[in-house]
């Protein structure tokens, strides 16, 4: 009978070695920009939270949350830097919408709450597709959503950008009416304000709960007096005495947010229990055997030097344990299988260094890249993953695909057009990291964000692009350069010109691959540290076996992954 052979990976690092310079100063980046996000638009704005006897959006989750546990922050840094409003004076920090993952009682639950120190939680360019990122996460692994509202309504200076389109705001009642439909449980606490068509958002829930503050209205008072100059307050039209005793659009009025957010803990715990016990097969959650923190040691901040993906794994799975499959084909990239908290998770991740070249003795080529043999290494193994129910994790380090005469002649192309097609269909869920480059085409066949990963996280050290600003001036340029990229050009001002047109070139693009730039315009899920990476591991991929039956999870001893040393002798021909 087939078995899953873990062995020991990763080694211990050399004592007494310093994390190097750069490194921390990208790592206290991160820390003071969230420090920003979580501050809101200031202590003042948090004073006059607190003086109506409510608790701020970050405080709901912290309430929300089992005691001693951490929550998980998704989409922190959308809108950051950016200002709106007539005069553009106005900041929106994290777009005025906090999006967590939050254990309830031991169970995952997707948390979406409006941000009362931002604008009374408006919603502002971006505001909605946050949402709806978080609903569609929720939505793929069927993951109760808890809705925490206080929201004013559209901030409407920037209304245009907002309501109309594909992804603008009516589309989280979409969202909202395909998660009921798909049975995935919606709880809605209103805590405050909840104007206009966001009054939607937790009437299509399944249980809602009003404060003696809160309300739900078409329209607010100040509308209501204009059109038919009545003198209303918004309580009075669409307040829990309303909403409780007569509309039946609330289930259940309480006295204030504590007491709301302890209902909301209330019916989660109704909620059946989570599968991920039954599906460690008896394993026990069990830390790696190395630090995850001595990751910002391991991986260079220099995207040019090379380190041990091995060491990474290690420092990622459970004991250090890892089963590699398929280690003689395309060695620069590793597949394989481990446990993150006693739950099989496959893993796919380049390589770097110089590897010797299986069709010309004696010579090297250099790692990160995607060549044919290994093109079709992960096809085969991702097939695999998806055929067992594994939920498939992608760490990305990669340049792109190779380039020239033998790639073409090989079939690249064909190769990676199966690994896409193959990527594009997977029903098993896939967690996508991007350590460090993810360039070209090849971020795309490694589970990219357009291929529909539940969740793709990014470093302070990620560079998403097609090129690197370098390549791309050497492309601009390349009339005016000779085959090694000198300038050809003997006139003084001329190579001045030319010079400093590679060096704009080459600023503007390096300033479009900071990972700040993805994570503003949603182009990433999250940026967090080395060292915080296995935490949200741990997170993800308990979420990914919460819920029973939504997709063919294989018992192990019959697994796909043990006919792939036939598909080996097949590659080898």
């Amino acid at each position: 009978m087939a078995k899953v052979i873990m062995q020991p990976i990763g080694a211990e690092l050399a004592p007494g070695g310093d994390v190097p310079e750069a490194m921390l100063a990208l790592e206290a980046k991160l820390s003071e920009r969230r420090a920003e996000v979580r501050a809101g638009w200031g202590e003042k704005y948090h004073a006059r939270t607190k003086a109506k006897g409510k608790m701020t959006a970050w405080e709901r989750l912290d309430a929300l949350a089992d005691p001693g546990t951490k929550t998980f922050s998704v989409n922190t840094f959308v809108n950051y830097g950016e200002r709106f409003g007539e005069g553009k004076g106005r900041t929106s920090p994290s777009a005025g919408v906090l999006t967590h993952f939050v254990k309830v009682h031991g169970k995952w639950v997707v948390a979406i709450a409006n941000d009362n120190t931002v604008a009374s939680g408006s919603w502002w360019p971006r505001t909605p597709e946050k949402i709806i990122r978080a609903q569609e996460i929720a939505l793929r692994m069927r993951i109760p959503v808890v809705y925490l509202v206080d929201c004013s309504g559209l901030f409407l200076p920037e209304q245009s950008r907002a309501f109309p389109g594909k992804r603008g705001a009516g589309h989280i009642f979409a969202m909202n009416s395909k998660l009921s439909a798909a049975g995935v449980p919606q709880l809605a606490g209103v805590f405050g304000d909840c104007i206009a068509g966001g009054g939607y958002m937790p009437i299509i829930s399944d249980r809602v709960y009003m404060t003696e503050q809160a309300y739900m209205v078409i329209a607010g008072a100040a509308l209501i007096q204009g059109a038919k100059s009545q003198n209303l307050s918004s309580l009075d039209i669409g307040g829990a005495d309303v909403h409780v005793h007569l509309s039946n659009c609330a289930d259940e009025r309480v006295p204030d947010d504590e007491t709301c957010v302890a209902a909301l803990r209330r019916e989660v715990s109704l909620l059946g229990s989570t599968s991920a016990a039954y599906y460690r097969h008896g394993a026990e959650p069990s830390p790696p055997a190395y630090d995850p923190t001595e990751l910002n040691r391991i991986i260079p901040a220099s995207s040019s030097e090379p380190y041990d993906t091995r060491q990474v794994i290690a420092r990622l799975v459970d004991d250090s344990l890892f089963w590699e499959v398929l280690p003689d084909v395309g060695r620069e990239i590793i597949v394989g299988v481990a446990r993150v908290q006693g739950l099989y998770v496959g893993i796919v991740a380049n390589e770097q260094g110089l590897f010797d070249h299986p069709n010309a003795p004696g010579k090297k080529r250099p790692g990160g890249i995607l060549y044919r043999e290994g093109v079709a290494k992960i096809a085969a193994f991702s097939r695999a993953c998806n055929d067992d129910g594994i939920p498939l994790l992608w760490l990305q380090d990669i340049s792109g695909f190779d380039i020239g005469t033998e790639a073409e002649k090989q079939g690249l192309l064909g190769y990676g057009s199966s690994l896409i097609y193959t990527n594009s269909t997977n029903e098993t869920p896939m967690i996508t990291v991007l350590l460090r480059k993810a360039s070209g085409a090849g971020y795309y066949a490694m589970a990219g964000m357009p291929y529909d990963p539940v969740v793709q996280l990014s470093t302070p050290l990620t560079r998403l692009a097609v090129m690197e600003g370098r390549t791309l001036a050497i492309g601009a340029m390349n009339t005016k350069l000779d085959e090694n990229y000198n300038i050809i050009s003997q006139d003084p001002e001329e190579r001045a010109q030319i010079k400093a047109q590679m060096a704009a070139i080459e600023e503007r693009i390096e300033n479009d691959m900071d990972p700040w730039a993805a994570a503003k315009q949603m182009d990433t899920d999250e940026i967090v540290d080395l060292g915080e990476l296995r935490g949200y591991l741990e997170t993800i991929v308990e979420m990914t076996y919460q819920t029973h039956g939504i997709r063919r999870i294989k018992n192990p001893r019959i697994w796909s992954l043990h006919d792939l040393d036939i598909i080996a002798e097949h590659l080898a021909r």
